[in-house]
Formats: C-alpha cells, structure tokens, sequence
C-alpha cells in the first residue's frame, strides 16, 4: 500500500523533472503512520526523499522509507538522499528497484547497509521500472523512450487528400492527448505537420499550462517559417529544430536568434536526420521521453528504424477509405515478418472515441 502510494506520488514528477527519474517516497513510522511523503521537485531537485524527510522532521527517526528507485550515493547539486536517510535515522528501506546510473548502482544500497539499515528492494519492481521507462532506456540504450500518439478514423486516416484533419477526433480525445502532453519530456512533429497546421504544440488544459513540454521539429531543409506559432514563441516555449549538416548558416543563425534550439544530426540514406543518431543526440541533451505527434511520414521512418516503445492510438468512429493520408506512411514492409507488432496493454472509451494503449511487442 504505501509503495503504491510511492508511485502516484513519482507520477507527479513526469515531464518536469528530466534528465533526472522520477521518484516517489513515503516514510511510515512505527505504528503504521505516515510522517512524510515527497516526490522528486520540477527540474529534478530537491529529490523525493529529502522532501519526505523535511515534512516527517524528527518523526523519521525509526521510520520506514518506502522509495521508487535506489537512492542517490553521489554528489551532485544536492548531498547523496542514503546519507539523509542514514542522517535523519531511518530504520529500514524499501526500493522497489536499483538505480541504474552508473554513479549509484548498488552504491545507495550499499551506503545504506553499511550504516545498520535494513534494505530490500523488489517491492513493485515492475511498476516502478514502468513509471520511469524513459529514465531507464536513457541509462541503458542512451536514448528517450518514444511513444507515437495517432488520432484517426477507424481504418487509420488522419487527414482528406487535401490535408482537412480539424477534428477527426473529439473533444475528450483531444482533451486527454493535451494530459499526454503534460506528462512528456518533449513533443515531436515532422516538418510537414508543422506546416500544414502551423502548431503550438503547449498543454492547454487549465492548471496545467505551464507543464507544456519542449517542442521538437524535424526539419532537414530548414523549411520552417520563422513566423510560425513554434518560432514566435519559442523564447517563451523551449523550441528545439533537429537538422542535418550543411544547412544555409544564415538561416541557422536566424532561428538561433529566435530562441530555437538547433541540433544537427547525421544524414540517412533518405535526406532526412537519421533516427537513430536523432534519438541518441535528444537522450544526450537530457530527455527521458519524448512523444510523437506526427506526421505519417515521421511515424514510418519511426517505425523503419524500429524506435518506437509505445503507441497511444485514438480511434474516431469513422471510415474515410483510401482518399484520406495514413498514420503511418510506407515503410517497406513486403512480408509479414518485417511488419512492427505491439502487445495491446489498454482499450478505453474516450467520449465518442477509442483510446488504445500498446507496448512494444516482447
């Protein structure tokens, strides 16, 4: 139970505390009291346990901890969280899993160990290791973890052939893909969703405006507007630009004066910015996730270079037929066994519409 609780409060930290994980920490005291509760702070710090410590005070003394991930044992911007468990005199601690980072890595178990705490770890490994996915994937494979959001019709449509897509979907869809955006490190668009509907690419939920994530376009021919709503804003709005070498210096040089962010990857065999080395520059910039948007020919490319870790597909209840733009463009497939197979995790109802969760398969 108070693991759980752990957890929900770690959610609160997603999207807002990158490059860091987010982590959550309940302390109980002695006859079943919770004394502290904390999750990691926006930005990444103060962390969780030294928020749950701060509000149990001298009632932590002979607490349980009960913690998402492994605390830190190095030194960073704040003091190692086993030496403020050790300080403030915890009994015992539950981390449901080991942090990855090399710089901890059995070293905060160890630390705390070594001072007569007793540790376990294990408790809700799997629905930890779920909630920090992205954090996860950036220590081991150097890269965010991706998630591709779809809103079409029913047999996969996003747009007529002459680009009409305002809305396919309605408004609790729409709604709850803003909540998405909330939860995200960064959101994604190719250079042609980018033009095509001129994007803000913000959380406009109430409450939650200042959760919009960093907006990212893939643009290798610098084709975006530097009058579109991205560039307008992004001196107010982290706005990041992935291109390929050998763009005109000039125009570089005129969205860096803007505020956007550029960020210039190798080339594939296509012209466009590779994915692969797309998605290891973005985890070397920080990002734990990033969620993708659009449009059809991004999500291709996506699926060619097999990076996509999770789908989130809304389903309008409506058939557009062959004259409408797909979700996903082609991407090669000429047999069955080279086709991106997903294991369905999730099916709800979201007014009108269909929201369908899925995970990569295996």
């Amino acid at each position: 139970m108070h693991m759980r609780a752990a957890l929900s409060l770690a959610g609160r930290g997603l999207g807002r505390v990158w490059p860091n994980p987010a982590v959550g920490c309940v302390l109980v005291d002695g006859q079943g009291r919770v004394v502290g509760r904390g999750w990691t702070q926006p930005g990444g710090r103060p962390h969780a346990e030294t928020e749950a410590l701060a509000r149990a005070g001298d009632a932590a003394k002979g607490a349980t901890a009960y913690v998402t991930l492994e605390p830190c044992a190095h030194h960073g911007q704040t003091p190692p969280c086993a030496d403020a468990l050790i300080e403030a005199g915890v009994a015992r601690v539950f981390a449901a899993t080991e942090d990855p980072d090399p710089r901890v890595k059995g070293g905060g178990m160890a630390r705390l160990r070594d001072a007569g705490i007793a540790v376990e770890t294990g408790l809700l490994r799997e629905e930890a290791e779920a909630v920090n996915a992205g954090y996860l994937m950036r220590q081991r494979d150097g890269r965010p973890m991706v998630t591709l959001k779809l809103a079409t019709t029913l047999d996969g449509r996003i747009a007529t052939h002459a680009g009409e897509s305002r809305w396919i979907t309605g408004e609790a869809a729409r709604a709850r893909g803003h909540m998405m955006r909330a939860r995200q490190d960064a959101i994604m668009v190719g250079i042609g969703t980018a033009l095509a509907d001129n994007p803000s690419l913000t959380c406009r939920l109430p409450g939650l405006e200042d959760c919009s994530p960093v907006r990212i376009v893939v643009d290798a021919r610098l084709h975006l507007p530097l009058t579109s709503n991205l560039v307008a804003t992004a001196a107010r709005s982290p706005t990041w630009l992935v291109t390929v070498p050998g763009g005109d210096a000039d125009r570089l040089r005129a969205f860096e004066d803007c505020g956007v962010k550029v960020i210039e990857v190798r080339v594939a065999a296509d012209g466009y910015p590779d994915p692969t080395a797309m998605f290891q520059a973005l985890g070397g910039e920080g990002l734990t996730r990033v969620l993708v948007e659009g449009g059809g020919h991004l999500a291709a490319c996506l699926m060619r270079a097999d990076l996509i870790d999770r789908l989130r597909w809304f389903r309008a209840s409506g058939v557009m037929g062959g004259d409408g733009i797909p979700g996903v463009a082609a991407y090669g497939v000429d047999e069955l066994s080279t086709m991106r197979r997903f294991r369905r995790i999730g099916i709800n109802s979201v007014g009108d519409d269909v929201l369908e969760s899925y995970v990569r398969h295996g």
